[in-house]
């Protein structure tokens, strides 16, 4: 089934048991479309709905004042922000009701108000109309017991983008309180699969505004951003075969990349998106291959007498991590981005795939079997040390979010594919369910200044 995608990748005899299954799924015609994504006309619904399953061990108490304004809005600014917070484990919302008159400057701040309450942090803010019908909308985040101003920005903003508007304070909370990167305003991409039919799917990071990308009745499998956000690689069977295709974002256009004699598959970008790492069975079995990203300049890297798969760039570009069977099962190896001798780098377990870099590039996170569950796990490349992070059954396609603190991924609850997210120390836990299919394959995007 496509919820094992990632599992049954590794040797080549259950690569074809893995395609043939994909392509039971698909009827004999199929039907095919593209769109822009930022020219897709959407409703701005969720997708995704995200549940909190774990908290972090300590949690900043944050009070969030509706801004002053915000109920002519179809849309609550300071929900979503709230929403944000709340969700990365690392917050406790405090409750503001009763606070009369609720303060939206500086000087209306009653602190002993929010203190009684327990909040270390207040959020406030207020929305004005403009003639031309953008709306304003400034933010102040207060320290509560030194009653100064930690954070203060004003936006002026087309009233669709409101949403995108509130994550990006939320990000700038979340920066000054932990002093990490805030990633609420990324994207995710994803499979949804519903009935027969296969949707490339993007949205917010918290699952809203999801836009179908690419539609198909033959599957589609392993989404790949580039490092400016602005395309996707992906592998499509409407060839009857799996092919390399990117698209662009932007303008709905779309190439094909890799679609040489027999499979393509498992595409990654270099992180200067010059180039991209595919996996061919050109010659053979599955072996990676480097390629420029206007399709030129095919180099064979590794040249095994078995199969190596699932490429990802180093963060500097200077390596590439892989799951290869050469040691006799599936285990993780570490290679030049150029080519050239592989050392093995998992030795826990006797199968370990599907490895992907950290943004810092000092770790990894990897499926790992064990017990004959499928989990998701870190390694520190340095000193080997590996920690399991969740405790579900088929997890697989483990991807960091930009900051490195959270991991999305797929699993499977009572027979549904279904997204989750962990906190690389495994105490944050989300889930991310769609109601109308089953959804895997996730990939993070990136950060988009």
């Amino acid at each position: 089934m496509l919820g094992k995608i990632t599992i049954y990748r590794q040797d080549a005899k259950a690569q074809r048991k893995f395609l043939l299954n994909l392509r039971a799924f698909a009827p004999l015609r199929f039907m095919f479309f593209v769109l822009p994504l930022l020219a897709a006309a959407t409703v701005a619904h969720a997708g995704l709905t995200i549940e909190i399953v774990g908290s972090g061990a300590t949690q900043i108490p944050v009070a969030i004042v509706p801004f002053a304004q915000e109920n002519i809005l179809s849309q609550s600014i300071t929900g979503v922000v709230g929403a944000d917070l709340a969700r990365s484990g690392l917050f406790k919302m405090v409750d503001t009701a009763g606070i009369v008159p609720a303060p939206s400057q500086p000087n209306d701040i009653r602190y002993p108000d929010f203190r009684s309450r327990g909040a270390d942090a207040i959020v406030i803010g207020n929305l004005a109309p403009q003639p031309d019908g953008k709306l304003n909308v400034q933010f102040r985040l207060m320290d509560a017991a030194r009653q100064t101003q930690l954070a203060g920005l004003s936006y002026t903003i087309a009233p669709t983008q409101l949403r995108q508007t509130a994550h990006r304070i939320a990000d700038v909370i979340y920066e000054k309180l932990t002093g990490d990167v805030g990633v609420f305003g990324t994207k995710i991409a994803y499979i949804l699969k519903r009935g027969k039919r296969f949707e490339l799917q993007v949205a917010d990071a918290d699952g809203f505004n999801p836009q179908t990308v690419l539609a198909s009745n033959e599957p589609i499998i392993s989404p790949a951003w580039s490092a400016d956000g602005g395309k996707l690689a992906y592998v499509s069977f409407e060839q009857k075969k799996p092919v390399v295709y990117i698209q662009n974002l932007v303008n709905g256009q779309r190439r094909t990349l890799a679609a040489y004699k027999g499979n393509n598959s498992a595409p990654a970008w270099a992180p200067d998106g010059s180039r991209l790492a595919v996996v061919l069975t050109l010659e053979g079995h599955s072996q990676i291959y480097s390629l420029n990203a206007d399709g030129s300049g095919l180099k064979r890297l590794t040249n095994s007498p078995l199969v190596d798969t699932e490429p990802n760039f180093s963060p500097d570009g200077q390596w590439i991590i892989f799951t290869s069977d050469r040691s006799g099962g599936p285990q993780v190896y570490r290679m030049p981005a150029s080519g050239g001798a592989a050392s093995r780098l998992t030795f826990e377990g006797s199968y370990n795939v599907t490895p992907r870099f950290a943004p810092d590039g000092k770790s990894f996170a990897f499926i790992q079997r064990s017990n004959g569950n499928f989990n998701v796990a870190v390694q520190d490349i340095a000193t080997g040390q590996v920690q399991v992070l969740t405790d579900t059954r088929l997890d697989e396609s483990p991807s960091f979010a930009p900051n490195g603190r959270m991991i999305l991924y797929a699993t499977e609850i009572r027979g549904r594919g279904t997204l989750a997210a962990v906190s690389s120390d495994g105490r944050v836990k989300q889930r991310l369910s769609e109601m109308s299919g089953d959804v895997r394959e996730p990939a993070w995007g990136p950060l988009v200044k």
